[in-house]
């Protein structure tokens, strides 16, 4: 998949485009729905499958705050993305003169004059140009007048309920890492660095720990976590906490992820933490002996579910 900032960096453009376009964040099974389709069509038609999307986010542009937390940081969405067998990822930089874009000029100069779309895919509530006014009404409307086809995904419901990133956000935030599963398709991660910690993981309790310096902006709820930790192309059990370690007095935040039965060095390597269930908060603990026995004890679960069919990754 080519990631691209402008329509000229794709090959094959000159032909047409099926595309589709939104934000995107989390990639969860209603976006992976439309992007489907959307590759898809451009098979049959032998033209480039192109997602389309934005940076910053619209929201966080007219509002200059970082809110709404992204579920997933570019680099996870442009990999979710490509594993969807798409052809290229065109990212447009959301800005004062795209924001006052009415969308018929949207549709006229980058759609047609750049993409030459020829078949257009968006969801069931998605709304683009200055006042939003770009529905599916008036993009029909200017496909039936410059040439291309619109087509409207519906949502896709688990349990009864529609897939948005809102909903994923609001179980994370809950600490429900288990419950976003079905609606991501695959489990919540979290990555970064392995950075130096407080060295206390190993030597003061017995259970050596790699503490990730994170670039992800949404946090699961503080508590203890059991994970799949990749490295390296392979996944490793893991027991990780993520909050303040209030037994010795922390004030950062911070992640420390214990990995079983493993003994490599990680500093400075790149980890990839799926979450796989919240086994406890994050408490302090009287001294040092109670915090170990704690530890022990969440290792033990940790294992029981990730030995289990469902827990695999």
């Amino acid at each position: 998949m080519v990631q691209a900032t402008h329509a000229q960096q794709i090959p094959g453009i000159a032909a047409g485009s099926c595309l589709t376009i939104g934000n995107f964040d989390g990639v969860h099974l209603g976006h992976q729905a439309l992007i489907g389709r959307t590759r898809d069509a451009a098979r049959a038609l032998g033209v480039p499958a192109v997602v389309v999307t934005f940076d910053p986010h619209p929201v966080r542009f007219f509002t200059g705050r970082p809110h709404p937390p992204c579920i997933t940081t570019p680099a996870q969405k442009a990999r979710c993305i490509a594993a969807l067998g798409v052809d290229a990822l065109l990212t447009l930089t959301f800005d004062g003169t795209l924001a006052a874009m009415p969308p018929e000029r949207f549709v006229e100069d980058i759609l047609v004059g750049q993409l030459r779309v020829r078949q257009l895919f968006i969801g069931y509530d998605y709304a683009f140009g200055k006042g939003r006014a770009g529905n599916y009404d008036l993009v029909a409307r200017l496909g039936a007048r410059l040439g291309f086809v619109v087509e409207q995904i519906p949502p896709v419901l688990v349990d009864g309920v529609v897939v948005s990133s809102t909903r994923i956000r609001d179980l994370l935030l809950a600490g429900d890492v288990w419950g976003v599963r079905p609606l991501l398709g695959r489990f919540h991660a979290i990555e970064g660095t392995v950075v130096p910690g407080q060295r206390r993981g190993g030597a003061l309790l017995g259970f050596p720990t790699a503490n990730v310096l994170l670039t992800d902006e949404l946090f699961p709820k503080t508590g203890v976590y059991c994970a799949w930790a990749e490295w390296d192309g392979l996944k490793y059990p893991a027991v990780l906490n993520i909050g303040f370690n209030p037994t010795f007095g922390g004030e950062v935040l911070s992640v420390e992820a214990h990995l079983l039965d493993f003994s490599a060095d990680l500093y400075g390597r790149h980890l990839t933490l799926h979450l796989v269930q919240r086994l406890r908060g994050e408490r302090k603990f009287a001294d040092v002996e109670e915090l170990r026995a704690q530890i022990a004890r969440d290792v033990a679960l940790g294992r029981t579910i990730l030995a289990q069919p469902e827990a695999k990754a």
